[in-house]
Formats: C-alpha cells, sequence, structure tokens
C-alpha cells in the first residue's frame, strides 16, 4: 500500500450495520470518537509542554542558559504554526485515526530521545553545545509533530456529530488543551521534582503512548467506514435517496466540481487575507498568546527564582491555571450565544481586562501562596475565554461560514509565530539580567532578574485587550 493511499479517507464499509442497532451503534461510537479525540490531544499537549517544567533544572546543571531555552521553545512553536496552517488542509482528506496516532507518535519518539540525550548529557558523552543543536532540531520536530493533533480531532466533531450539537461538544473538546497542561505541570513536575528533569521527558513520552492507543481503539474516521449511514443521514439533514442523489452527482461531475470548488476556494482565501479585521484579530491572539506562553513556558521557574518556590509547588500553582481554564472555556461559548446573543466583544474585553489584573497580581503580588492560587485562578478563566473568542471565534464571525479554515489559519499562524518570539526574547531579557542573592541557605546564587521580562509579559496582555476592540463596529465580510 503506498504511503498517500495508508492516509486517504477510508472506504464505506461492506459490513453493514443492522437498521435496528444503526441508533445505538451510532451514538456509542460518536462518544468514543469524543472521548478518543478529546484526551487524545489532551496527551498530546503532555508532550507539547513538557519543557517547561524543566528549565530549571537544565539552568541548574550548566547544560543551557535562558536564551538557548527560548530558542528551543521558539522552534516548536515556528514549527507548529506553519505545521497547522499545512496540516490543517492535509487533514481535510485523510483518515483522522491514522493521521492523529501519526503525529503523536513522532512527538512520542521526540521526548524519548531528548530524554536518552539528557541521560549522555548528564554523564558527560555529550557536549553542552552539541545538546542545545539536538535539542533544537528534536524540538522543532516536535512542533510540526504537534500540528497534526487539532485538525484531525476537530474534523472528527464534523464527521460525527449533528450541526446542532456539534457547539457544545466543541466547548468541550476545547478544555482538552486546558487538560493537558494541567497534567504537564502536575505530572511532569511532580516526576522531574523526584527523579530528575531527564524523567521529565520520559514520562511526557509515557503519557503520549497511552493516548496513542487511545487513538488507535476508540478514535474512528467516517460513519461510513463503521457500517454505517453518512453523517448527513444519521443528523437527519439529509434521506438516504438525497444523499445517495447527490454523491452520485458529484461523482458524474467530479472534474468540473474540484476545479470550481478550487478556484471558489482560492478566492475565498484571497479576500479573508485582504479583510484588516481578521489581521487585527491575529494580531491581538498573537498578543494574547505571548502572555498566556509566558506562563507555561516560565512560570515554573518565575515562582522559584522571583518567589522562592521549590519546583513541585511552583508546578502545582501553575497547574491550576489550565484546570480553571475549562471553566472559562466551556462557559464562554454559552455566554456569548445566549447572555450576549452572539456578541462576544463584551466579554472578550472583560476576559482581557481579567488577565490583565491575574499577571499583575501573579508577577507583581507577594509571595504568599494565596495570592499565586488567586492569580492563577482568575488567569486560567480568563485565557479559557480569550482562546475561544479572541484566538478563534471573533475571526470566524467576520467572515463567511466557507472561509473559516482561511481565517483560522492566518490567526493560528500569527499566534504560534509569537509564541515562539515570546520565548526568544523572555531568554534574552532574562539572560541579560542577573544578579545574586542569598538564599535560604545563607549562600550566595546567582539568579534572574525578572522585573523587565515581566513588563513585557504585561504589556502583551494589555497590547491583546486594546486590539480587539478596533473591530466592535465592524460587520461580517460579504464576498
Amino acid at each position: 500500500m503506498a504511503l498517500k493511499d495508508f492516509y486517504k479517507v477510508s472506504l464505506p464499509s461492506s459490513m453493514k450495520v443492522a437498521p435496528d442497532k444503526v441508533e445505538s451503534t451510532y451514538k456509542k461510537q460518536r462518544i468514543q470518537a469524543f472521548v478518543a479525540a478529546t484526551l487524545g490531544y489532551a496527551l498530546y499537549y503532555v508532550c507539547r509542554l513538557s519543557m517547561g517544567v524543566m528549565k530549571q533544572p537544565l539552568i541548574d546543571a550548566g547544560l543551557l542558559n535562558a536564551t538557548q531555552l527560548g530558542v528551543i521553545g521558539a522552534c516548536l512553536y515556528w514549527a507548529y504554526a506553519v505545521g497547522k496552517l499545512i496540516n490543517g488542509f492535509l487533514a481535510d482528506s485523510a483518515n483522522i485515526k491514522r493521521f492523529m496516532a501519526t503525529g503523536l507518535i513522532i512527538s512520542v519518539l521526540m521526548n524519548f530521545l531528548m530524554g536518552l540525550l539528557g541521560v549522555g548529557a548528564m554523564e558527560g558523552s555529550i557536549a553542552n553545545t552539541t545538546l542545545f543543536v539536538a535539542f533544537a532540531i528534536f524540538w522543532g520536530i516536535n512542533g510540526w509533530a504537534q500540528s497534526m493533533g487539532a485538525p484531525p480531532a476537530i474534523i472528527s466533531l464534523s464527521r460525527w456529530f449533528p450541526l446542532k450539537i456539534r457547539g457544545t461538544f466543541y466547548g468541550f473538546f476545547s478544555s482538552s488543551h486546558n487538560i493537558g497542561e494541567g497534567l504537564s505541570f502536575i505530572f511532569v513536575g511532580s516526576l522531574v521534582a523526584a527523579m530528575g528533569w531527564k524523567w521529565g521527558f520520559f514520562g511526557a513520552a509515557l503519557a503520549g503512548v497511552l493516548g496513542v492507543i487511545l487513538i488507535a481503539f476508540l478514535l474512528h474516521d467516517t460513519t461510513e467506514s463503521k457500517g454505517l449511514p453518512a453523517i448527513e443521514v444519521l443528523s437527519g439533514e439529509m434521506s438516504a435517496e438525497e444523499f445517495e442523489a447527490q454523491r452520485a452527482q458529484l461523482l458524474k461531475s467530479a472534474k468540473d466540481a474540484q476545479a470550481a470548488q478550487r478556484s471558489e476556494t482560492r478566492r475565498l482565501q484571497r479576500a479573508v487575507i485582504k479583510n484588516p479585521g481578521v489581521w487585527i484579530l491575529a494580531l491581538a491572539s498573537a498578543f494574547m498568546y505571548m502572555s498566556r506562553y509566558a506562563i507555561n513556558e516560565w512560570g515554573t521557574i518565575f515562582l522559584q527564582e522571583a518567589k522562592g518556590y521549590d519546583l513541585a509547588g511552583a508546578a502545582a500553582i501553575i497547574g491550576i491555571n489550565p484546570i480553571f481554564g475549562i471553566i472559562g472555556t466551556v462557559v464562554s461559548g454559552w455566554l456569548s450565544d445566549f447572555v450576549f446573543r452572539g456578541d462576544r466583544k463584551y466579554p472578550a474585553f472583560v476576559a482581557g481586562v481579567l488577565e490583565v489584573i491575574a499577571l499583575w497580581l501573579f508577577l507583581f503580588g507577594g509571595p504568599e501562596k494565596w495570592v499565586n492560587i488567586l492569580a492563577m485562578i482568575l488567569f486560567g478563566i480568563a485565557i479559557g475565554v480569550l482562546i475561544s473568542f479572541v484566538g478563534g471565534l471573533m475571526a470566524v464571525d467576520l467572515v463567511p461560514r466557507k472561509a473559516t479554515g482561511a481565517a483560522l489559519g492566518i490567526v493560528g499562524l500569527a499566534s504560534y509565530a509569537a509564541t515562539g518570539i515570546q520565548n526568544i526574547v523572555s531568554g534574552i531579557l532574562l539572560d541579560g539580567h542577573i544578579v545574586e542573592k542569598v538564599d535560604a541557605l545563607g549562600q550566595t546564587v546567582k539568579v534572574h532578574d525578572f522585573t523587565y521580562v515581566s513588563y513585557f509579559w504585561l504589556g502583551a496582555a494589555i497590547i491583546a485587550t486594546i486590539l480587539p476592540v478596533l473591530n466592535w463596529r465592524r460587520k461580517q465580510q460579504v464576498i
């Protein structure tokens, strides 16, 4: 079998489900697909964020500095940004089970290889420069693999859920990244604190293997591949006769239809690229992602160096943020649809202000545990809302339905390109401002001064809050 054929959408199964069992079989396999997509993507995140927990141990071991860690992180996010755009198009015509599983297998392999490199580095058999270059390459490959997660997971909702309930399940699916972030900080953080930094990579790889198993056994490609009717028929959008007639017509004029579809797609994409409202939201999302990943990537080391926490305590506090992000993500859709009647600008602005307050409290508040816990609760809720609105839905609201992919591609590309820039800038600012202080044992140690990088992170959050205001009077684009 050719590789291209291996990843093609599954053909309809020759073994059909008995008519009296269609409904029960469909509901069972629909839930299986949802669970696999949600938990599978959550475990994708563990393989993506493992590095954020290990920064302080890597610096303490003298293996890498903050600037090098920033570059390594940027390699992941830049590869992810490009990959998300390309793999989104590829996944539309792919077998989503095989596509999603492949990405996670590659991600598992990269984490495992980096753990092995860590063993070699600690034994002195690998030079620091070699470690840095290898980490940057492997983490960049991991970034591309990570971009193979979200597209098939979201496509599974389209292939298995009727339109009338798809939004509800999308809201629940969106919590997957919060679950993954929480697992990263709590599970990987505890593992690193107990067994050493290299075990963070091995632990993430183990979590990824569990994700591959879930995807392999529970994620289904299409309803027809499981012997069920097409989703259009199952959802009542079409009768079986109407669907077969439409399919026959499409097959009859497939060549002309494909040419017309390609032409229409290009026309819509060109129009969306020229839409200033989409670019404003892309910039807003870019700055919001800077502040979001500043906490995910550097929050643990900030609590350790600036506020005196140990690794396990710092990771546990940062782990609160994604847990409460689930609340913001799940509630955001309901809030805008039923309270604000589809108008997302007001809850987005309030969430932006809440994020700024939470960041200020975290960065400039005291070391008291309750202060930092409160900051992460507020930050998590705010980011949960902003990811849904500024990071997606507000851009979708500005363009015709058939152009949503282009709008999301622009926003996603800007968001993760900015995340990579943030990693490098943060690393440079930290390495450029190192001070000495006396630790709890009375010894003089060198630590990073977080003053300037804190202003950078807080400034990004403020800009992200202000930019969407420019779109308040902008209407949906007519193409």
